[in-house]
Order: C-alpha cells, then structure tokens, then sequence
C-alpha cells in the first residue's frame, strides 16, 4: 500500500515553548533561575506523545469480518491503558467498541513509543494525536467506501463501522478488502465530545475476558519451539566487581547446553529453568567487594546536607525570614528503601538467528530495549523486533529490561530461543529500588499565627532519574536535580508570601530509580504530616488551615475544589471521632491531578488498622470514570503498603528480605472495608491518573494516628513502637 504522510499534529506545536524552554536551560545550565524554569515545567508539564502520528495504517487493521485491530505502542501492565484508546478509537472510527481488539505493538511495526508507558501518560498524551489518526482513519474508508459506491464523501453515512449511500451498505471490512492502494488524506475535524458514545462512560475493560480466563500472554508465559532456558549468575553484594567464574563443575551437570562466559556474566543455557538455576548455583565466582554496607550508613548518606543541593523553587525569601527568625518550628521526617514486589519477576525470550533478533518480555521501553539489544549484538536496530507482553506489574521496575540483552546473548551462543528468568530471590535483590529519603521542614507563622510567612522543605534522596537509559547522561548535569527524587516536593500553598523547596541529591551504592509516582508518596508523607502538625499548632481545622494557603488562580482553585470535596463527603471535622477512631486529611498535586484523601483508623492489638478511605481526584475529563476509580483503588493500597509495611534492609552488604513474608506488605485483611472515590472534573482534557492517588494516602494515616494516641509518626513505614 501506498502512503501520503499526514502533516504534523497540532500537539507538537503546542509544546514547542516548552522545549524552547528546555533547550535553552540545557544551554544556559549553569544559571540557578533557569534550573528553576525547568523545575516549575517539570512540575506542571503534560508530556506530549512523540511516536509516529502520521500514519494510521501503522495504528489500524480493519478484517473481512468488520473487526479492527488497534496497535498500541503503550503497554498494559494493568492500567487500564487499553480500554481507554479503545473508548477514543471507537467514538472516532465509528464502530461498537466490541469490535475493538487492542494488542501490543512489536516494534517491527514502526509503532514505537520514542518516550516509554510510564508517568501517567498514556491516555492524556494520545488524547489528540489516537482520535485523530481514528478520524482520519474513517475518513479513508468513508472516501474510498464512497467511490466503491459511486458517492461522493459527503453524501456516505457512517454507523457501527458500515457506510451507507445511495441505497448500499458496504462494511468497513468489505472495502479494506477491495482498495488495493490507499490515500490518507488530510486529519478531519474531530467529533463534539457531547456526541461521543463511549469517552466519558464507565466502559468494561476490553482485556478483561481473556484475564478471567487465563488467555492473555505475560512475559513470564512466552514460549518459542525448541526453547531452551537460561539463567545468569549475580552477586548477592552490593558493590561487587566479576573477576573471574570456576564453570567446571557446572559444565558437567544435567541438562546443561552452554554455559558462556562474557566480560560482564557468566550465563547458563541448559534444557529446563530447574536445570539452568541449578547450575548456576554451581558456578564458583570471584567477586571483588570493597565494603560491607549497613542500613545505618545508607541512613547517613541521605541525611540532609550530605548531598549536593539544587533549589528547585523559590517564591519569596524563605531563607532569609527564617534564618532571621527566633520562633522557626523545623522537623524532620524519613522514608526507607522499598522494593517494587511485583508479581512476575523480570526476564526475557530470545530468538537470534544470523543478523536478527527477536524478543518477547515484560517491558515499559520498547525503544530502548530494542537499541540495547542492537548495541550489544552489534546488529541494526530494524533488525531487532521487540515483541511486548502484558506486564505482571510494572510499575517503573520495566523501565529499564537489560535482562533482553542477556537473553539475546545466551540465544545467539547457542542458535537456539532461550528464555531467562530471574528467581524471586534474585529479583528482590537486583530490584532497582524507592531511594530512601531524609526531609528537614522549617516555616514561620505569621503575627496573627494562623498564617504561614515563610516555609521551606529540603529533602535528601538517591537518585530516581539520573542513572536510567530514559534521560541522556548529557542532560542530567544540566538540569542540576533529580526531577523524579523531588517529585511531590514542591510547595503547593501558593499564597504562602514565602516558600522554598531545595533537593539534595545522593549517590547510593545500590541501583534506585523509577517507582509509582517515583518521589511523591515520600515528598506528600513529609509535607502534609509538617502542615498537619502546623495546623495544630495554629488551633485550626486542618482542612481550613490548607485552604487558608492557597491562592484562587486555576491551580489553586482546582486543589481547594478536591479538598472542600472531600471533607463534604467525609464528613470531616477536627479528625476527633467518637467510636475510637480518627480522621485524617491529606492533599497533593501531582502532574497537574489535585487528589485529597481522608482517612478513618482505629488502634488494635497495637497496630494501625484503616477502616475508610475518602479520595476526590480532580483528573480533568474522565475517559472512564469506572477505571478511574479503579486506578484509585489501586494507588490507595499500594500507598498503604508502602507507607505502613514495607522496608528493605541493607545488612553486611546485601540488600533483604529477598521474599514474601519477610518484606511484609499489605495483605487483604489490611484493606479498607470502605474506598469511596468522587471524582471532579474540572478541565476540558484528560489528565493523569494512575499515580496522583498514591500521594496522600501516608500523611492522611500518620495524621490520623496522632488524633487517637497523641502520637506524631514522622517515619515510614508507620509503627507505633
């Protein structure tokens, strides 16, 4: 088929001042104002989607049996992303959402995301460019349906994926079946939302069936025929250098192929995964280590001042009121490594024969992950099809899938598919964690001290971004923090006269990096507990206190609507509750999301125990309100999880636990009987969801803690003692 390229959208207009912006701080990276410019972006910047959005014959196959296929270059890892392109897909084709299917795009297809699935972008950055290349796309089966007909285009009426005229009905299916070449023409307009069947609706997942029943493909499920397995040896220590592998036993025990031994691994290829690990195991590897860690010395390193600082905003002169200030209140608050414990662990299936390669796994970053494997076979990047499953978690744990590239090597020694996976031990341990981080909070209320005058907030965090293949290694010095350690950190009381956030940045020994909302449960925890405890102090309800601080420009309005919203529905008052319990309130902005959640615990046995979670999400239009909400859900007892339970440990230089249990996280009987989500709706498009929620939910049960014992925990995971 032929193919007339369809000009670029609209959206990369759009954001042509921000990467304006962007470019010239690069530039001009020395100057503080500027490094701020790039904070205050990053904080409030909707990312545009920058793969191909000019061809929709790439995004699109229609079938004789008028079903249609949709590609998607964003992967599910249980977000529901593929049933919100299908709601925008079907309103603009013109078709019953049920004859959607969605599946992943392998990268052969040149439907390759250039970003990644991740930071709450999929649905809000294909919110233009996926209904136009749907319009258009029903514009070239109506234009050529139409000269099928012998009509003109204006004259064809379209319903439920068939075009009518002059008396005839021919289905999609039936004139993809006919045009030999094709002719994209120019985007049309897209469709008034109030005409829209399906966006704005509470549609069923359409990846829900083939789940139930144990038909949808994960990584972990791959299969290729004569498939052997492989695993490769890792040092169980922090730190540790490959000097040298003893492979003599291993090389004589059952079922093993191949054991081959590269500058960086040494990796076993034999008949079963039991076989593979079991031989590993056997290998004697040399390491070099040159310290036994200990989680204290990890707690020193991210202790505020140890890093190197970067103010990321200033508003105001904080540090001058508060350096000449008597009446200063400052407090401190932590959080510990975390574990992303998602259920299926990382690995790959490798197919390479000659010059090509194919992968099939678990991953975020189809781009990368094909580049890396091309880099390292030394082959071109077209010859490498990366063939994306469903995830069993994502969560920013597949944000970086160097594990295809061992894959790849162990098939190409052997000419044969090979799949390699990590054990669960492995898998805790070479986890690329939540950095621990360290949080000094200091304000000063004003004469009449309902007021916050100045405040300031320093947190201290292992790197998150710098350090992943996702941000160039020349852009990092430049940008001067880590955008993903402080994210969450800023100051969101606007009508504070003087507020200051500064991020201190630490290289830690161990890999960190991409997590759920990556710094905000850590950042909103240490923020809101601080203006909890400050609207204590003041003898205010806290949720006035909050509301005290803020201005009434969009941003501003739109935080105090979900925080009105959500003591309305809480029901809350001082926090104080009558039948044991005692509310707490929490709100955070994340990536343009206003979310205020309010809490109801109890005491028991000497453990915290959340009966109701009150959640008001401010996601501008809702695509799927019903998945909204699950997304809520989710995020909530993820966020209780990480908040009340979970901790790993560094002790004689490994990182532990390295399996359930031990890592203890929320189980069933932990979660809330009750989680009511209201969701407002105050913007014209679709925002981010997947991660705001997970923002407020550890201050909202500290704060609530202190209202029944008196008790301020200012430590996560919360524990009373």
């Amino acid at each position: 088929m032929s193919k007339k390229k369809i000009s670029r959208r609209k959206f990369l207009v759009r954001t042509s001042a921000t990467g304006g912006v962007l470019l010239g701080a690069m530039y001009f990276g020395g100057c503080g104002v500027v490094k701020r410019k790039i904070a205050g972006i990053a904080n409030t910047a909707e990312a545009p989607y920058t793969g191909n959005t000019d061809d929709p014959m790439i995004w699109f196959e229609v079938s004789p049996d008028n079903k249609i296929t949709l590609s998607s270059p964003k992967v599910e890892m249980g977000q529901g992303t593929f049933t919100g392109m299908a709601q925008l897909a079907a309103d603009e084709l013109g078709v019953d959402i049920e004859n959607i299917e969605v599946k992943h795009a392998a990268s052969d297809s040149g439907n390759i995301d250039s970003f990644a699935t991740g930071g709450s972008t999929s649905i809000m950055s294909l919110w233009v460019p996926l209904r136009e290349l749907s319009a258009t796309m029903r514009q070239m089966l109506v234009n050529h349906g139409a000269e099928l007909l012998g009509a003109e285009p204006a004259d064809v009426e379209v319903t439920k994926g068939n075009i009518t005229a002059k008396g005839k009905t021919l289905t999609y299916g039936e004139i993809a079946q006919k045009v030999t070449e094709w002719k994209v023409p120019k985007t049309p307009k897209l469709k008034n939302i109030n005409d829209y069947k399906y966006i704005g609706k509470p549609v069923p997942r359409v990846d829900l069936h083939d789940k139930v029943v144990g038909a949808s493909i994960y990584g972990i499920d791959a299969t290729m025929p004569d498939m052997l397995h492989g695993a490769v040896v890792r040092s169980t220590h922090i730190g540790s250098k490959y000097k040298r592998a003893d492979i003599s036993k291993a090389e004589k025990m059952p079922g093993v192929v191949k054991i081959v031994v590269e500058d960086d691994f040494v990796g076993v290829i034999a008949n079963s995964y039991t076989e593979a690990h079991n031989a590993k195991d056997a290998i004697q590897v040399e390491w070099e280590t040159d310290r036994e860690w200990q989680t204290e010395d990890i707690e020193k390193m991210v202790e505020v001042g140890q890093g190197k600082p970067v103010t990321i905003q200033k508003e105001g002169s904080a540090k001058r009121v508060l350096a000449n200030s008597d009446d200063v209140i400052s407090l401190a608050y932590k959080s510990p490594i975390g574990g992303h414990a998602q259920l299926e662990p990382n690995g790959a299936l490798a197919y390479v024969d000659g010059e090509k390669a194919t992968v099939m796994l678990s991953t975020q970053v189809v781009k990368i992950t094909r580049g890396e494997v091309a880099d390292r076979l030394g082959i071109s990047k077209k010859n490498v099809n990366i063939i994306p499953t469903f995830l069993g978690g994502g969560f920013g744990r597949r944000l970086h899938t160097p594990n295809a590239v061992q894959a790849a090597i162990l098939s190409k020694a052997v000419g044969k598919p090979v799949k390699c996976y990590f054990s669960r031990k492995e898998e805790f341990q070479q986890d690329t964690f939540r950095p621990p981080t360290h949080h000094v909070l200091k304000a000063k209320m004003d004469e009449s001290g309902k007021l916050i005058e100045a405040i300031e907030h320093n947190v201290s965090s292992g790197d998150v971004m710098y350090g992943s293949p996702l941000v160039p290694r020349i852009a990092q010095p430049l940008i001067g923090s880590d955008v993903g350690a402080w994210r969450g950190g800023m100051i969101q009381y606007s009508k504070i006269p003087h507020y200051r956030a500064v991020s201190w940045r630490v290289k830690l020994p161990f890999a960190t990096s991409w997590w759920r909302a990556l710094g905000l449960l850590a950042n909103t925890f240490a923020i809101e507990s601080f203006m909890d405890e400050l609207a204590v102090k003041a003898e205010m309800n806290p949720v006035e206190f909050r509301l005290a601080q803020i201005n009434d420009d969009e941003r501003g309005s739109r935080l105090k609507k979900v925080i009105e919203k959500a003591a309305e529905e809480s029901g809350f008052q001082d926090g104080v509750m009558a039948n044991g319990r005692a509310m707490g309130f929490a709100a955070s902005t994340d990536a343009n999301t206003p979310v205020a959640q309010v809490v109801e615990v109890s005491i028991e046995n000497n453990e915290i125990k959340v009966h109701k979670v009150t959640c008001v999400i401010d996601p501008g239009l809702a695509v799927n309100p019903d998945q909204i909400r699950a997304q809520c859900e989710g995020a909530i007892i993820m966020g209780m999880s990480a908040s009340m339970y979970e901790k790993m440990q560094v002790v004689n230089g490994q990182l532990t636990p390295t399996i359930y249990g031990p890592y203890r996280m929320a189980l069933m009987k932990n979660a809330p009987k009750e989680i009511n989500v209201h969701i407002l709706e105050n913007a014209e498009t679709p925002g981010a969801v997947g991660e705001p929620p997970l923002g407020p939910i550890g201050a909202a049960v500290a704060n609530a803690v202190y209202r029944i014992t008196g008790k301020r925990l200012r430590e996560m995971p919360l524990s009373l003692g």
